[in-house]
């Protein structure tokens, strides 16, 4: 799932483990030393579509080749784009370690240039390394639309909950998914996370590295999985943070994420009355009142800058707000400042999420992860399944209540596999699996289920809110990963790290 990444300060303190085998350090003798040319990055952006005022001149961007259909390696080839940034210690270097931040659909190059000063104890020793997958922006992103036609499909209401609203929804998802067939048509049917897991070993072995050192989160932890099933041996360190389980249907994914958000937003509340908040003196009002708010907003939407603050993207932009604990604060702004008319603040976290830019353009987040997600299942729900999927998950929460990524991949214009729902890692390295109590995106049911179906994971409990643990600021989070990255120190069966 997209992920809201929040910056903190990685901290070392190992606890509770045991010690696996040394990394392997980098060596030529796997790689084709010309497969990338590193150079000057020039298009990296920030969340609004900005460049950065750039000041490490060390990172570096570049690309790879690789197949477009691996059933034909040796036909046409697609450009992988990829960012470094160069270990900076002078002592023993153990390689590269990939990062891929979750979605599916968020920018490797762009994620890992904002959150490089987080990750600054493993640059000591390792080569930080990130790439935008196929797909993804500057990998033959994928492109359903231009700026107007991805806001009003953004912009999109939930509620009411009726015919109308089913039917306004079932058309944009046919227009959405036709408008993607036009505009990247090529590129689809070979954007699924097996090809993406196979372009991984393609970038081992083009940075020299004869081991796979890996540190995925949301979605980055199912690429992990597949990377692990399907090139076991080639397994080096591996952390998988907030994981997915791979098996669930579209049905189960959507009612059990639907919980986990709404879980989230009543431990928000919650938080919020405790500190005289300011959208209700008490939980019930302060609920009552956002509720007031959503249902006002399906009648009339808040002017901002001269778009539209509908329910959609009030609701999205709560949602955003809910991936970490470290923007409730600016969460209980953006609603108060809305309940008085004012939805600027709700605006900007809802085009953090759907990664809408000041200029009107969009990144590729809310395009390559249903390409991504549709092309990695077979299954394509019949109208009945999204109508019962929408009423159990409008039961659940009306706030954050949809019929998923269902509705979207029974129109997709290509037919899906489950490869990649099928995991089993047996003969690789030891994994670590970080699997966080209040996550609201990827809940922690599925950190065990993960960690059974790899077969070599351990399973680490973060007993704390938000999505993803690793960035969270836990030092005991921060310390068992870098325990294990650095000096391979493997953490113990049941270990738990507290709320911070």
């Amino acid at each position: 799932m997209r992920r809201v990444l929040a910056a903190a300060l990685l901290v070392t303190a190992a606890a509770g483990c045991s010690t696996v085998p040394a990394a392997e350090p980098a060596t030529q003798s796997t790689a084709d030393t010309n497969a990338i040319t590193w150079g000057p990055c020039t298009d990296i952006k920030r969340p609004n579509g900005e460049p950065p005022a750039r000041q490490d001149t060390s990172v570096r961007c570049g690309k790879l080749a690789v197949p477009l259909d691996y059933a034909k390696p040796d036909g046409e080839k697609i450009d992988l784009a990829l960012i470094k940034l160069p270990a900076t210690g002078k002592g023993n270097k153990l390689g590269s370690v990939v990062f891929n931040f979750g979605g599916p659909g968020a920018s490797g190059v762009d994620t890992l240039d904002q959150a490089g000063k987080a990750l600054s104890t493993l640059r000591t020793r390792y080569d930080l390394v990130s790439f935008d997958p196929r797909g993804v922006e500057r990998s033959s992103g994928v492109r359903c639309g231009n700026g107007a036609e991805m806001d009003r499909f953004t912009a999109l209401d939930t509620l009411p909950d009726d015919n109308q609203t089913r039917q306004e929804t079932a058309q944009a998802n046919k227009q959405f998914a036709s408008l993607c067939e036009q505009n990247s048509g090529k590129i689809l049917p070979y954007v699924g996370t097996v090809n993406a897991a196979r372009d991984m070993d393609r970038i081992r072995a083009a940075v020299g590295d004869p081991k796979f050192n890996y540190i995925g989160m949301s979605y980055g932890t199912q690429l992990g999985a597949v990377y692990a099933t399907e090139f076991p041996k080639n397994v080096g360190r591996m952390v998988l943070d907030a994981p997915l389980d791979p098996t669930v249907t579209f049905e189960q994914r959507t009612l059990v994420q639907t919980r986990g958000f709404q879980r989230a937003y009543e431990s928000f509340l919650r938080a919020c009355v405790k500190n005289k908040c300011d959208i209700g003196k008490d939980q019930a009002t302060a609920d009552a009142n956002v509720e007031k708010l959503m249902t006002q907003l399906t009648g009339k939407p808040l002017n901002v800058g001269g778009r539209e603050l509908t329910q959609g993207l009030a609701s999205t932009g709560v949602a955003a707000a809910l991936y970490s604990e470290l923007t409730w604060p600016f969460l209980e702004q953006a609603l108060s400042e809305a309940l008085k008319g004012h939805g600027e603040a709700l605006m900007y976290l809802a085009d953090s999420y759907t990664g809408r830019s000041e200029n009107g353009s969009y990144s590729t987040q809310m395009t390559s992860f249903p390409a991504i997600t549709c092309v990695d299942t077979s299954e394509r729900p019949s109208e009945e399944q999204i109508r019962r999927t929408a009423a159990a998950a409008m039961k659940i929460s009306p706030l954050f209540g949809s019929e998923g990524s269902g509705g979207l991949c029974r129109v997709w214009p290509v037919k899906g596999n489950d490869e990649a729902r099928h995991v089993n890692a047996t003969g690789s390295a030891p994994i670590v699996v970080i699997g966080g109590r209040g996550d609201p995106a990827t809940p922690y049911e599925w950190a065990p289920r993960l960690t059974a179906q790899l077969k070599t994971a351990t399973l680490v409990t973060y007993e704390g809110e938000g999505h993803g643990a690793y960035l969270s600021g836990s030092k005991c989070v921060q310390g068992l990963v870098d325990g294990f990255m650095l000096d391979g120190k493997l953490p113990s069966k049941g270990a738990t790290c507290p709320a911070t």
